[in-house]
């Protein structure tokens, strides 16, 4: 038969949960990128909007906008 030794099992065992620690931390990572991503692409469709209301000369809008970029800001601590 091909029965594994009790060490062997215990490699094993350990190789696994380092396997499981290394896909935890890189999708965390991953998950970290993506939402930096998404914060920036807010970000630069909010400050276009912004530019294009003082453009305008839209002082609602601008102060509606200028809210949501400060609230965005505040939100992920910049």
């Amino acid at each position: 038969m091909n029965e594994k030794s009790y060490t062997e099992l215990m490699k094993l065992g350990a190789m696994k949960r380092n396997r499981m620690k290394e896909n935890f931390i890189q999708d965390l990572y991953i998950e970290m990128l993506l939402s930096e991503i998404q914060l920036t692409v807010e970000k630069e469709k909010l400050q276009r909007k912004i530019d294009l209301a003082i453009d305008r000369r839209d002082k609602k809008s601008f102060l509606h906008l200028s809210s949501e970029l400060k609230e965005i800001n505040k939100r992920f601590g910049l």
